[in-house]
């Protein structure tokens, strides 16, 4: 099997992630995508985010008329912070020895910052990393192959619409009273309304 992951807040969920895995999917021939809510990501210390119980459902109803997409509930019991590194090790111990190979799904903004992460050399030997282009945002390959050799041999360049989403504007749009809908699956954005999320200013 070729399993694909993608990670992230989520919060909310958005056509951006949705799209970003399909495309991932389809480019790589993956046989599976799970979408892998963090609990505690340690690069939003400082924000308040909503329980992962939350974001699990609203994740859980945008993939659910996909039969190639899941979700991982891996990070929702354990104590955090949690860490890309264990998450996707967690999942490889659950899935088993049935994956072939491992591709986690990041954006080319999140590879910029590659270095930054924990244990970026046990990520890269881990799994292979499955790269959405994103305009504005461009590593320094140079630099990553010199603090993480063969790096360039473990990228999977994915290309996509561009798509102008992003979960905290579509917080403000809610807490500022303006639609969200042709942005999110429907389904979140009743979740959403239903549960009156996002209606305040969240950041600490």
């Amino acid at each position: 099997m070729r399993l694909g992951i993608l990670g992230g807040t989520f919060d909310p969920i958005h056509f951006g992630h949705l799209l970003a895995a399909e495309e991932a999917r389809v480019t790589l021939r993956l046989d599976r995508v799970l979408f892998a809510p963090a609990g505690d990501p340690p690069h939003k210390q400082g924000y308040a985010i909503l329980p992962i119980a939350h974001r699990l459902r609203m994740v859980r109803l945008a993939i659910s008329d996909n039969p190639a997409f899941d979700i991982s509930a891996v990070d929702m019991d354990r104590p955090g912070p949690h860490y890309t590194i264990d998450t996707i090790q967690l999942i490889r111990n659950e899935w088993g020895t049935g994956i072939d190979e491992t591709y986690f799904i990041m954006g080319a903004d999140s590879l910029a910052h590659l270095l930054t992460w924990h244990q970026p050399d046990q990520l890269v030997d881990l799994c292979r990393l499955a790269v959405v282009a994103r305009p504005g945002y461009r590593a320094d390959l140079a630099e990553l192959e010199a603090a993480l050799p063969n790096i360039s041999h473990r990228l999977d360049w994915v290309e996509m619409p561009v798509l102008g989403i992003s979960s905290s504007d579509l917080q403000r749009r809610v807490r500022e009273g303006h639609s969200i809908r042709y942005q999110v699956p429907a389904a979140v954005v009743e979740y959403v309304t239903e549960h009156g999320l996002y209606r305040e200013d969240r950041q600490s």
